[in-house]
């Protein structure tokens, strides 16, 4: 290659490298603008009420939960004032609730609660506020919060529409609920009792008779109380329980436990004048 022929080629490597160089900031301008499009809103389409709940309501049916909430919140931002707005309110709740998101049907229901307290569907929404709790209740061994939220929240269906449907169910899951909790309370006494802290296992089996007194616990729990009013050497007093134990649960396992604790003591049929003839005129 000769000298002109080598020059040439050097001022193209420049000019090369001058156009690389100029057209870099043009591209990344570029870019940055392509990016700002993809982060705009896309643009705001005011559509007909009926026309936006109908396809929230399809979107539910193929369980499309992401899309029908979209859809029912777009309802309540396009038409406020409207009453498709206030159902797609309770709407929305309903979706979060199918989809599992309580945290978010709560408090989608809590603001449909205040903003319509006089609305025929408020009843639903306080039911269905109830089982967000409800359905989240855990094992005996972890903690109960939720628990006795749900119970409140169910107790209040009762208390404020107390002939609706929703009562009736609502009946039904407070008697779980009470169980469940009655369940926590024998987990803890029973843990006290194994480490022979019996004073603290008698507060929490007395609070399962006193609290939860139409709980399935409750015969368990009087049996407890004998053993370790028996095992402080408190005899009377375990004999009275007994006795109180035998009385209303005659056939139970726990009745049978107690006896045999108590040496076999014939506690069904106390004698005339003895303290278990004394425990019986004075419970009943």
């Amino acid at each position: 290659m000769g000298p002109i022929s080598i020059i040439r080629f050097r001022y193209a490597l420049r000019v090369f490298a001058m156009s690389r160089s100029l057209l870099l900031p043009f591209l990344l301008a570029a870019l940055l603008g392509l990016a700002a499009c993809s982060d705009e809103e896309p643009e705001y389409v005011e559509r007909p009420v009926d026309e936006l709940y109908n396809e929230a309501m399809d979107m539910m049916e193929v369980r499309n939960y992401a899309g029908a909430a979209a859809a029912f919140e777009e309802v309540d931002r396009q038409h406020p004032y409207s009453v498709w707005a206030t159902k797609a309110q309770l709407m929305l709740a309903y979706v979060y609730y199918r989809s599992d998101e309580y945290d978010e049907a709560i408090i989608a229901l809590d603001r449909f609660i205040d903003l319509h307290p006089g609305n025929r569907d408020v009843a639903y929404a306080y039911y269905l506020r109830a089982i967000c709790y409800y359905e989240q209740i855990v094992d005996v061994g972890r903690d109960q919060k939720i628990t006795q939220l749900a119970l409140d929240s169910l107790r209040d269906v009762t208390r404020r529409f107390p002939n609706s449907e929703y009562s009736r169910d609502a009946n039904l899951k407070i008697d779980l609920t009470m169980d469940h909790l009655a369940g926590k309370e024998m987990l803890i006494g029973r843990f006290y009792q194994r480490r022979e802290e019996h004073l603290a296992a008698i507060n929490r089996f007395n609070a399962v008779i006193k609290n939860y007194e139409t709980t399935t616990h409750v015969p368990e729990a009087l049996h407890r109380l004998v053993e370790s009013y028996y095992a402080l050497g408190i005899r009377p007093e375990a004999e009275r329980t007994a006795a109180v134990l035998g009385y209303n649960f005659p056939g139970s396992d726990w009745y049978a436990y107690s006896y045999a604790l108590l040496e076999g003591k014939n506690l069904d049929q106390p004698e005339e004048d003895s303290w278990l003839s004394w425990t019986w005129s004075w419970i009943f």
